[in-house]
């Protein structure tokens, strides 16, 4: 190869590896033989608990459950539990790549979740904030996984957080609590969704959801159950979720979201192919 082709190479890479990206080599999974078809639809299912504080009970089955139901519905799937920050990152830049060519992108995460500075950031387990700088440093930035699932121009992307949990706060910060400080605060933040993207939260922006006690969070329950409903836009699923986790948690748990999708999407199509019109 001479000395202009090479750089020209590194410098493509570089481009790839941008943001939270850039932390681990893609040269490995950019060699990885795929048929354009393989990954027509592809998710990554993320479930982290057993945090070092604040520990959670379900957020593993739930992202069990959730997985069991993306593969029902025909996706192709990553899957990583109680997932260190190299994992999370690795497994977020294997999707990106394998991504590039589906025509449904989806990104579910469950587990405990932070935002800084009007940032959201998805927490490793392998975290422990023991101040508020640490939560760049750390955890993975929501705001650039949807930026990187973004330079996809075909298809929907769909980014789902049941990370709204109280977060693995340690020393000081935890006794003051979230509220207590000017950058960080409980729950996630509001997020608007870039064209062709929905991002659906599992409550309310700044409020705190619940993990649940019966295997699932009240959110992954009813969630998991109506993407199996065959023919329902995926609008739909959303709405009779929200409607479900309101009346479950007496309206102390409302699921939100922020969508900017300009198609029709189904998870479950129904016997003639078809999904409904919202």
């Amino acid at each position: 190869m001479s000395a202009s082709a090479s750089l020209i190479s590194r410098r493509q890479l570089l481009r790839v590896s941008t943001g939270v990206a850039s932390m681990v080599g893609l040269s490995a999974w950019a060699q990885r033989p795929r048929s354009s078809t393989d990954d027509n639809k592809l998710a990554l299912v993320i479930g982290n608990a057993d945090y070092r504080v604040k520990p959670l009970r379900n957020a593993v089955s739930d992202a069990r459950s959730m997985a069991s139901a993306m593969r029902e519905v025909g996706f192709n799937l990553i899957m990583r539990e109680n997932a260190s920050q190299a994992s999370m990152i690795d497994a977020m830049k294997e999707f990106w790549l394998r991504s590039r060519r589906s025509e449904a992108r989806l990104l579910y995460f469950s587990g405990h979740g932070i935002q800084h500075r009007g940032r959201n950031y998805l927490v490793p387990v392998d975290m422990v904030i023991e101040n508020e700088e640490d939560v760049p440093r750390r955890a993975a930035s929501v705001d650039e996984v949807v930026e990187k699932l973004n330079e996809n121009s075909k298809g929907v992307n769909v980014v789902i957080l049941d990370a709204c949990r109280t977060p693995p706060v340690a020393g000081t910060t935890r006794t003051r609590g979230l509220g207590g400080t000017r950058s960080m605060g409980g729950g996630l933040a509001q997020v608007n969704a870039p064209q062709g993207t929905l991002i659906a939260f599992s409550t309310a922006p700044g409020s705190v959801a619940y993990d649940g006690v019966d295997g699932n969070s009240p959110y992954t329950r009813h969630l998991v159950e109506q993407m199996r409903v065959p023919g329902q836009s995926i609008e739909q699923v959303f709405k009779r979720v929200r409607i479900g986790v309101a009346r479950d948690t007496g309206n102390k748990q409302v699921p939100w979201e922020s969508s900017s999708l300009m198609g029709d999407f189904c998870f479950a199509a129904d016997s003639a192919g078809r999904c409904a019109v919202s």
